[in-house]
C-alpha cells in the first residue's frame, strides 16, 4: 500500500474478526483516517476503526470522492460496493470482506475491512491459475456483473483463501462483465455452484436479499441480478466473453 499523509494505523487488518463482530466495528466504530491509497481512481483512504476495545484497519471510499462514469449513475459506487458485499454474504464464500455504507469524516460512503495478503503470493500467476477460490469468483463476477476484475483486486491470503475487492463498477442492467478470470468459459457449473445459485434466486425472489438490494440498487438492476441468476442455473456453465464488450479490463493488472 502507498498512502500519503499520517502514519497507518499499527498494521493491524481485522482478519481474526468474524464477519459478525467486524460487522459491529465497521458500522459503529470511530473512523480516523491515516493516509490516502493514491494508485486509486477514485478518493480511497486507509483509516483506523476503534469501537468497545477493538481496533482494525479499514478501507473509506466517501460518495464525494467518486468521479463521474459514463455508464453508472453518479453517486452510487459505494452503494454497489455494499450490494457486491451483500450477495457475497448470502453465498456463504467469503469473497468480498465485510463491508457497510455509513457516515465518516467526508460524509456517507463504503468502509471495508482491511486485508492483509501473502506479499509472497505471484499475482499473475494467481491470475492464471485453477485456484478453486478463483472458479467462485468467477461465478460471483457473473451473478453481479464485475465490469472490473483485475489481477490487483485479488487479495490472496497465506492461508490460500482469496478474497476480491472493489466492486464499484458492477450490477449494470447491460452485460459489463470484464474479467482476468476467464479460465472456466463454457466449463460446468460445479455441483457447489449451482447449490449456491439455486439458493441465491431464492433469496432474490422472497428472502432478505432481495429486500435489501431494492435498497442498494434500482429495480431494473435488481431484476437484472435475478435474471443473471437464473441464465447460469438454466444454462449450467460459466458464461463466454460477450462480443459487444471488452472481455477483459485495463490494465489487467
Amino acid at each position: 500500500m502507498t498512502a500519503e499523509g499520517e502514519p497507518t494505523p499499527g498494521g493491524v487488518d481485522g482478519s481474526g474478526l468474524d464477519d459478525e463482530a467486524a460487522m459491529r466495528l465497521l458500522r459503529d466504530g470511530k473512523l480516523d483516517v491515516a493516509g490516502r491509497l493514491v494508485e486509486a481512481t477514485n478518493m480511497t483512504l486507509y483509516c483506523s476503526i476503534r469501537h468497545g476495545g477493538q481496533v482494525a484497519a479499514c478501507v473509506y471510499k466517501p460518495v464525494r470522492g467518486e468521479r463521474p462514469l459514463w455508464d453508472f449513475p453518479d453517486g452510487t459506487l459505494a452503494a454497489r460496493e455494499v450490494a457486491a458485499y451483500e450477495v457475497a454474504a448470502a453465498t456463504g464464500w467469503r469473497i468480498v470482506p465485510p463491508t457497510v455504507y455509513r457516515d465518516g469524516p467526508f460524509g456517507p460512503g463504503m468502509v471495508q475491512l482491511w486485508i492483509d495478503t501473502d506479499p509472497e503470493t505471484d499475482l499473475l500467476a494467481l491470475v492464471r491459475s485453477r485456484h478453486p477460490g478463483l472458479r467462485r469468483m468467477a461465478v460471483f463476477d457473473a451473478v453481479v456483473n464485475n465490469a472490473d476484475r483485475k489481477g490487483g483486486h485479488l487479495l490472496p491470503l497465506e492461508d490460500g483463501h482469496v478474497y476480491g475487492v472493489d466492486h464499484g463498477v458492477c450490477f449494470s442492467a447491460d452485460d459489463k462483465l470484464r474479467t482476468v478470470l476467464w479460465q472456466w468459459r463454457g466449463k460446468q457449473l460445479s455441483r457447489d455452484a449451482v447449490t449456491m445459485l439455486t439458493g441465491l434466486e431464492r433469496d432474490l425472489e422472497r428472502g432478505r436479499l432481495g429486500r435489501r438490494l431494492r435498497e442498494l440498487l434500482t429495480p431494473a438492476e435488481v431484476e437484472a441480478t435475478w435474471e443473471r441468476v437464473r441464465r447460469l442455473i438454466q444454462t449450467g456453465i460459466h458464461p463466454y466473453p460477450s462480443e459487444d464488450w471488452p472481455a477483459i479490463p485495463w490494465p489487467p493488472i
